[in-house]
């Protein structure tokens, strides 16, 4: 039984619930399919299921997107209820003919809901009925094939099985130089067949070739390689390669010195000059400068030419060589959408955007197109462009507010320490980032405190205390083969008692499948409970970043004691210079996770470190 039925404007406004589903819902399951799905470019899936405490609820909808209208029914998520989807096309039909935009009520949509439920729940009952009789007739059907398909043991001869008719015992039909067996397989049998005990040996018989064919081929091949190639008898031209002289080595012996000891030097106590690092990486952080995108447009891009015709230049992209249109004012459906939608998909997953991403994103835009009205003298492709790319405007674009500096200072009221734990799979450069924040934060006057969490990389506490005195900023640190959680709750009491504003949290690197590394993990966040979980990922990634943040966030979600476990809570993309325009995985991170890009990596120096353009990355990924 349906729990609840909403129709809803695309702005939020209800305008009819089924009375007679008086049944409360637990919960707010509208309010996170709203948030988590339709405004995250997810409506192009079947359906939605909310979990929560007391409530477990699966969601179904269907949109009209010419009248900007939402058709949701919710049911229990045990239920599998046939008539959901044939109720919702229904209802969506009845209601458009009565809807209009100044009306408010529509309370006489009860009577027709009623006559409409009693069409679905009929039209379900005969599908099921239909399908167990189906059901049967298969079975029967197969059971008489398995009766048809038997043949006599007494008729096994020498190998083969022969029927009266000429054919063997199961169904093969004999030719002139073999058999033809069930599966169409012609079975090639030579004359100098060997035989054990007088039986021809028809062992491998499936998937056996012809001997003389192979030798025919042979022979073919033989020819043409004797009539032109090295070692021709018959005059054919002889290649040779020619030799390939190396230069000698120019040495010059007034080479320029470089230096290559980049170690602190040392001063006359024999302690390391700790400010020779800073010294090399002062300057600016670019999280503190605004990325300047260029706004021309794809016109000015083309050259003008004759008459004022405009010959397009190939960075114009793939939207350009599609000229599909529809006559004005013709509302669209998915065949017009397909074209276009296959070459954006390609567009996507040629930038780097995991494959399943792309699938899903293009779903979610012919969802939101189907059944529009296309303006005249519209082509169909600038339709889905535009439509794609406010998609990924949502998408990339931060749902909550997540200011760092914001937070430390509020945390700094209540006399408490801004927690921050880097996680990441190993090798993304978690240590080397963490230090760009720690310089970030000092030049926002942060006192800021290194904790070495990762216990069990050998020479990672090392790495940290070097980038610590670099930076002249205090390290908390406990050695090797130490519990992580402990050794962080102690870092966070000490920076208590320092009053330190910002404590970043070190961990080891691990693979998402390493389920002992994750509970160390699941229970560093439970003990501590951080006010920032951030996943260190290398932007080089295209696939596998899907795999990665969804499995850190189930391993997070099942190895915790907490009823509401903590997840990620946002994105530092690593070795962001490296990929040009193959920035596809920070679409995917964000789409899988829902959590934001906070830092984007750029660089080797503590300067290296900047905000993510939303507008720059559409740009990419559509350009």
């Amino acid at each position: 039984m349906l729990e609840q039925l909403l129709i809803f404007t695309r702005g939020g406004l209800i305008l009819w619930t089924c009375k007679e589903l008086s049944n409360a819902l637990r919960g707010s399951p509208i309010d996170t399919l709203i948030r988590s799905c339709l405004l995250e470019e997810r409506s192009g899936l079947a359906s939605y299921t909310y979990d929560a405490p007391g409530a477990s609820y699966t969601l179904k909808w269907t949109f009209h997107n010419e009248l900007g209208l939402v058709f949701v029914a919710v049911y229990q998520k045990i239920l599998h209820l046939l008539y959901v989807d044939e109720l919702l096309s229904l209802v969506k039909r009845e209601f458009s003919e009565i809807y209009d935009p100044s009306r408010m009520d529509y309370g006489d949509f009860d009577d027709v809901y009623r006559q409409l439920m009693k069409e679905a729940e009929a039209r379900a009952e005969e599908i099921k009925k239909s399908s167990k009789l189906g059901a049967k007739g298969v079975v029967s059907k197969k059971e008489e094939l398995g009766r048809k398909g038997k043949f006599d043991q007494s008729s096994k001869k020498g190998g083969n099985l022969r029927s009266d008719d000429g054919e063997d015992g199961k169904g093969d039909k004999k030719l002139e130089n073999g058999y033809v067996n069930g599966g169409g397989n012609v079975v090639e049998i030579s004359k100098n067949q060997d035989s054990v005990n007088d039986k021809e040996n028809l062992s491998s018989n499936n998937g056996a070739f012809d001997v003389n064919k192979l030798q025919k081929l042979r022979s073919k091949a033989g020819k043409k390689n004797n009539t032109v190639g090295f070692g021709s008898d018959k005059g054919g031209k002889v290649e040779t390669k020619k030799k390939v002289t190396k230069k000698n080595r120019v040495w010059d012996e007034k080479a320029p010195e470089v230096k290559l000891d980049y170690t602190n030097p040392v001063t006359e106590n024999g302690d390391e000059d700790v400010n020779y690092g800073v010294a090399v990486n002062e300057g600016e952080s670019m999280m503190d400068k605004e990325e300047v995108i260029s706004s021309d447009s794809e016109d000015e891009e083309n050259e003008q030419v004759g008459n004022g015709s405009k010959v397009g230049s190939k960075s114009k992209g793939w939207f350009s060589s599609m000229f599909h249109s529809i006559a004005g004012n013709a509302n669209l459906d998915r065949a017009d959408l397909e074209p276009a939608l296959k070459g954006l998909k390609d567009r996507l997953m040629s930038k780097n955007v995991a494959e399943e991403i792309a699938e899903k994103l293009c779903e979610s835009v012919a969802t939101s197109l189907e059944g529009k009205k296309l303006a005249s003298f519209t082509r169909v492709s600038s339709t889905v462009q535009a439509a794609m790319e406010d998609a990924l405007v949502r998408i990339l674009t931060p749902k909550r507010s997540i200011d760092i500096l914001r937070d430390v200072h509020a945390a700094k009221e209540q006399g408490k320490p801004y927690v921050v734990v880097f996680v990441g799979v190993n090798g993304v450069g978690k240590s080397t980032n963490l230090a760009k924040v720690a310089y970030w934060l000092q030049q926002h006057n942060v006192s800021v405190m290194m904790a070495a969490c990762d216990t069990f990389r050998s020479g990672a506490v090392e790495q940290l205390r070097t980038h610590a005195r670099r930076l002249k900023i205090p390290i908390f640190e406990k050695g090797y083969e130490k519990d992580p959680a402990i050794v962080a709750k102690e870092a966070i009491q000490e920076a208590t008692r320092n009053h330190s504003d910002v404590v970043l949290v070190d961990t080891a690197g691990r693979m998402q499948d390493n389920e002992p590394l994750m509970r160390a993990l699941s229970k560093l966040i439970y003990l501590n409970n951080p006010d920032l979980v951030l996943f260190v990922g290398e932007a080089l990634v295209g696939n596998d970043a899907v795999d990665q943040l969804s499995k850190f966030n189930q391993k997070l979600a099942d190895l915790s004691n907490s009823p509401n476990p903590r997840l990620i809570d946002g994105i530092l993309l690593t070795k962001f210079d490296t990929i040009d325009d193959k920035v596809g995985a920070a679409l995917s991170m964000v789409y899988i996770s829902g959590a934001p890009v906070m830092f984007v990596g750029c660089g080797q120096s503590y300067t290296d470190l900047k905000k993510l353009n939303v507008k720059s990355i559409v740009k990419t990924l559509l350009k």
